[in-house]
């Protein structure tokens, strides 16, 4: 075996382990639960990236391979219309059975006939490596739905024990000045990217500035406490519906006890730190908090341009101010596969960075997160910007 093949059948053996510890402190209970429809069962995203690499490479590229279950095909498709039909996202959480265990085995099952597989065919190194990203953009789907799960949870469980956290002193923010002009964004083709992060381009961008470090929980309080929830004139119109018409009066997970604000995290509730990025927040009210402060949200170029001087890039995922739409001469991968990202280039908004779930790798300046604009369980935070005129 070269080199080569050791370091990509370890880096298989990592990455499918670390989703199956990520699940590990959770009940089968636990597991299986939904608890909104865009959430999905952790138990149901194990499965899901296990059905990825049996559906995509062992079934059509590995001689003599059977399937572990002919029923899986059905229950744990998420939306391959080529593959065929699938289970409804709303019901993944009536999938009572298989059990935990049982997809434990499956992943076992599928992870087994992967090595053998990759010791000696490499004809599909690429679909592997999307797989792999795949399965890892799963790992920080598995943190938000699970967090969502136990927050609607009347007990209030914590999915780990608290860690201690450096107290931070908050610092004014500090701003980026940018010419401008004709730039190139988009990934350049070296190491792996999703396909909508290309092809590279060239854009036009106005002067601009861009601030230094995220927002933070003190400064949206202060927001708040200014009536923002109240004031339609800092909302755009679907934003302002969602306020009326879902009792938006602070981010997602955020309570007030007794006259004091607190947030639900990973780790249980614990008092809202002012230092600290905010987050769980929907793009319209990042983009009333940028109206309310005279500023706007960076548009995904400038973000992109700016990146590398930024502070705090990694902490929430920065909505920007950009619809989720193809890049100039974007073509879709044949297949099953070019339903990957595509697909969705409608009615979402683009968020860039990272976030304290996204796993190693995943921050970097081209990838495009996008989710609608309503949207909160994400851990979506802001960034502000500015015109230079």
């Amino acid at each position: 075996m070269s080199p080569v093949q050791a370091r990509g059948l370890d880096r298989f053996r990592a990455v499918r382990s670390r989703t199956e510890e990520l699940a590990a402190p959770l009940s089968a209970e636990d597991q299986t639960v939904q608890s909104m429809p865009d959430a999905s069962p952790t138990k149901w995203h194990l499965a899901h990236t296990t059905w990825f690499f049996e559906t995509f490479v062992l079934r059509p590229h590995a001689s003599g391979y059977r399937p572990f279950d002919p029923a899986f095909e059905y229950l744990f498709n998420s939306y391959y219309e080529a593959v065929g039909p699938r289970h409804p996202r709303p019901q993944r959480g009536m999938i009572t059975r298989p059990g935990a265990e049982q997809v434990l085995d499956y992943r076992r099952y599928v992870t087994g006939a992967m090595l053998d597989f990759l010791t000696h065919d490499r004809r599909c190194d690429e679909l592997v490596e999307l797989g792999l990203n795949h399965e890892q953009q799963h790992q920080e789907l598995i943190l938000m739905d699970i967090k969502h799960a136990l927050s609607v949870n009347p007990l209030r469980p914590a999915y780990r024990a608290a860690t201690p956290r450096a107290v931070l002193v908050p610092q004014a923010v500090a701003w980026r000045e940018f010419e401008g002009g004709l730039v190139e964004v988009g990934h350049g083709g070296h190491g792996f990217a999703f396909d909508n992060e290309g092809p590279r381009h060239r854009t036009w961008l106005d002067a601009f500035a861009i601030a230094m470090r995220p927002v933070t929980c003190g400064e949206y309080l202060a927001f708040m406490e200014d009536g923002g929830y109240r004031r339609a004139e800092f909302w755009l119109s679907a934003g302002w519906e969602c306020v009326n018409n879902r009792g938006w009066e602070a981010p997602l997970y955020w309570e007030n006890k007794d006259g004091a604000w607190h947030v639900f995290t990973l780790s249980g509730l614990e008092p809202v730190d002012p230092s600290r990025s905010v987050c769980h927040v929907s793009v319209f009210e990042a983009a009333a908090f940028a109206k309310w402060a005279g500023k706007r949200l960076p548009r995904e170029a400038e973000w992109e341009t700016a990146a590398g001087v930024l502070l705090g890039s990694g902490e929430v995922w920065e909505w920007t101010a950009s619809p989720y739409v193809a890049y100039p001469g974007y073509r879709e991968p044949p297949g099953a596969i070019g339903e990957y990202n595509g697909k969705f280039m409608a009615s979402q908004m683009v968020l860039r960075g990272g976030c304290s779930a996204t796993p190693e790798g995943h921050v970097r300046p081209t990838y495009r997160n996008f989710f609608p604009p309503d949207a909160r369980w994400m851990f979506g935070g802001i960034r502000l910007a500015e015109d230079l005129r």
